[in-house]
């Protein structure tokens, strides 16, 4: 079992809080998209890249050879595999005596002292990149994963991603319905921009439990 960070926004962070969000999806990685092959007959992802034994998977069309990362190789997610645990990294705020988490105000605490906790940095918000392991609140648990389109998402996989047609707060603004996919499509092309969404690219459709814990916590408890 694997723990790997991964990033995300205000929006998603509070989605994960409320229990909403219970999906996420990411880019397949440049070196793992489908290719032609040197002779052009068919197309080849790089499953795994390692010097002695690396391999890829085949396939007369593009969804051919991606579906056998579904068929199996779902372990080969780049982002983890069933079992394996994400921590989130978020915007935090503060300045050298105190943090707070941006997306609900909510105190930073030291998950092992539960003492109020901070760190140095040189401007008062802090991007989720910067947040520290120890910081982190919140975990993951890898149930399922596959890869597909972007634009396969249905209405219940965009529910699931935390776009909710009834609290998607542009909606609920604007005073008019919208359904999950999309807000989803609405948020995609916010954080990602329009020509991706457009583009239709292939991604790892990752599932998860969320695990209202500090991931070093979670390790600790499943050593016991």
């Amino acid at each position: 079992m694997k723990a790997r960070p991964i990033l995300f926004n205000g929006d998603m962070v509070r989605a994960l809080l409320d229990g909403r969000k219970t999906q996420t999806r990411r880019l397949v990685p440049v070196w793992q998209q489908p290719g032609k092959t040197m002779d052009g007959t068919e197309y080849i992802s790089v499953a795994q890249r390692h010097p002695q034994w690396g391999f890829g998977v085949f396939g007369k069309t593009e969804a051919e050879c991606m579906q056998n990362y579904n068929d199996e190789y779902q372990s080969l997610c780049p982002f983890g595999k069933v079992g394996d645990l994400l921590w989130v990294r978020e915007t935090t705020e503060g300045d050298g005596h105190y943090s707070c988490y941006s997306a609900d105000e909510k105190t930073v605490i030291d998950p092992f002292t539960g003492s109020v906790a901070s760190w140095g940095y040189p401007r008062p918000s802090r991007p989720s990149i910067h947040m520290p392991r120890w910081a982190s609140r919140l975990t993951q648990r890898i149930t399922n994963v596959r890869v597909e389109r972007l634009q396969d998402i249905s209405e219940e996989d965009a529910r699931a991603e935390g776009c909710d047609d009834s609290t998607s707060e542009a909606a609920v603004y604007a005073g008019w319905y919208e359904k999950p996919r999309r807000a989803f499509r609405r948020l995609w092309e916010q954080i990602n921009g329009t020509e991706i969404w457009s583009a239709n690219p292939w991604v790892w459709a990752i599932e998860f439990e969320v695990i209202h814990t500090n991931i070093d916590i979670v390790l600790k408890q499943e050593a016991a």
